[in-house]
């Protein structure tokens, strides 16, 4: 252990609920803070650089390349709190710049559909898997529970 930092609060260097993390090659770090639909930029000593806003509700979040792929979830409970968004997959580059989005609308198990992704990675081949805590989120209220898919795999086409 070194050092911390952070507090709870809206404001630079402040979290809600960060969720993940990731560092590039600079060596700078990346916060995924849920509850603030964003993501936040440090040095490696906790020193404040900048945050990307207006990114819904991210959960997962992982760098690959000179690219950060970032996961972003709807409503919880049964509840969705924006209609329509859609749970997806959104790309940046590294300076903050969206690069692509995919996920359907409407939440479910089908092809490019996600109902809870919670989990990223990419593979040596760039492919994607995405994991999902479905039951958590949607399985565990539905009338009976139902196991729903939990674990996606995209393949990267060139």
């Amino acid at each position: 252990y070194k050092f911390s930092w952070g507090e709870p609060g809206i404001d630079p260097g402040q979290f809600i609920r960060p969720h993940n993390i990731a560092v590039d090659n600079e060596e700078h770090v990346y916060v995924v803070d849920r509850e603030c639909h964003r993501v936040q930029i440090f040095d490696p000593e906790g020193n404040f650089i900048t945050m990307w806003n207006n990114i819904h509700r991210p959960d997962a979040m992982v760098l690959w390349q000179n690219h950060i792929y970032i996961g972003e979830l709807n409503g919880m409970g049964g509840v969705d709190d924006a209609p329509g968004l859609g749970h997806r997959v959104t790309i940046y580059d590294l300076l903050g710049n969206r690069v692509c989005m995919f996920g359907a609308k409407e939440e479910g198990e089908g092809p490019g559909q996600f109902i809870a992704p919670h989990g990223i990675a990419v593979d040596s081949h760039g492919d994607l898997y995405v994991s999902e805590v479905s039951f958590t989120i949607r399985g565990s209220k539905m009338n009976p529970p139902k196991e729903l898919r939990s674990f996606s795999k995209y393949e990267r086409v060139w």
